[in-house]
């Protein structure tokens, strides 16, 4: 089996924030009703996310999608087993269990003012955004999701294909001297 490689291989920028790419991430798309979701995650030792949220126990964590959809973030090699886990406690039940982890590309933006990065490139709400929350929106032209793992460091999840793209508007929103006057 060949090794794991991320997209961008170990990207980073330094400005007024770092970003970062976070190297290879396990990514298992879980969809289903409430209570086959509710199995799924009870299967990880994990809380079903509210709405806009992420729940986390050490390295994995749950992050909501949308009302039938959830992401499992996790160690890149956990993945097929986690996902192996899941389609166990819901055999039977009408759900879907994917491993996307080769789908998609997360980087880091890390800073005090890491937030104004992200405050150029979306139209997601960012006043009183914290740990344990997510927004699934728009990065500029495309598709992307974020979350908070401490007050300073945001992660970007976006598809693979897109990662250039994204790295570059990530790193050109942090260039010194382009920080916003809040």
């Amino acid at each position: 089996m060949s090794d794991a490689v991320s997209v961008l291989n170990g990207a980073a920028f330094d400005g007024f924030a770092q970003v970062s790419d976070t190297g290879p991430r396990g990514m298992i798309t879980l969809r289903g009703a409430p209570e086959v979701l509710a199995k799924m995650a009870k299967a990880l030792g994990l809380a079903v996310p509210e709405t806009l949220g992420l729940t986390s126990k050490g390295d994995l964590s749950l992050a909501w999608m949308s009302p039938d959809e959830a992401m499992v973030l996790c160690d890149y090699a956990d993945a097929p087993g986690l996902a192996e886990k899941v389609q166990g406690a819901v055999k039977g039940d009408h759900a879907l269990v994917a491993v996307v982890s080769d789908a998609r590309a997360v980087f880091r933006v890390k800073g005090d003012k890491a937030d104004q990065v992200l405050r150029k490139l979306t139209p997601a709400p960012l006043d009183g955004f914290a740990p344990g929350q997510v927004r699934r929106t728009r990065l500029a032209q495309v598709a992307g999701a974020f979350w908070m793992t401490d007050a300073q460091t945001f992660e970007i999840m976006c598809f693979r294909s897109q990662a250039q793209y994204v790295f570059d508007l990530l790193s050109n929103a942090a260039r010194p001297g382009s920080e916003l006057d809040l």
